[in-house]
C-alpha cells in the first residue's frame, strides 16, 4: 500500500513495522519518524488506527484469560533453555508434542 506521495519514511517501511510501532517495540527515533509519516500519510494513518482498534478489541475480549500454570512453567522452561544455549529436545518442538493428545480422526 502507497498513497503515491513521497515520503521521508516509505508507507511499506511504516506498514511493515506497524505492529512494533503499536507494541513500542522500537527506538524514539523510529517512532517520531512514524508519527511524522502518520500526518504526512492518511492511508497508512487509517492502516494504522484500524490495527490499533483491532488490538485493543483482542486485549479486551481475551486479555482476561488465565493461563494455566504448567503452560507458563513449561513455556518459560524453554525460554531458559534457550537462553542458555542447550538444546530444546526434538518431541518438545514437534507439532502434537509427546504430552499433546492426538487428533481424533
Amino acid at each position: 500500500m502507497s498513497c503515491g506521495e513521497p515520503h521521508e519514511t516509505d508507507c511499506s517501511e511504516v506498514l511493515d513495522h506497524l505492529y512494533e510501532f503499536l507494541d513500542r517495540e522500537m527506538p524514539e527515533g523510529d517512532c517520531t519518524k512514524f508519527e511524522v509519516h502518520f500526518e504526512e500519510c492518511s492511508p497508512c494513518l487509517e492502516k494504522y488506527g484500524l490495527e490499533q482498534a483491532v488490538k485493543k478489541l483482542v486485549k479486551r475480549c481475551c486479555g482476561q484469560d488465565d493461563v494455566p500454570t504448567d503452560l507458563r512453567s513449561k513455556v518459560m522452561g524453554r525460554i531458559d533453555l534457550i537462553r542458555s544455549g542447550q538444546a530444546v529436545p526434538e518431541q518438545d518442538v514437534a507439532l502434537g508434542g509427546a504430552d499433546r493428545p492426538a487428533a481424533a480422526e
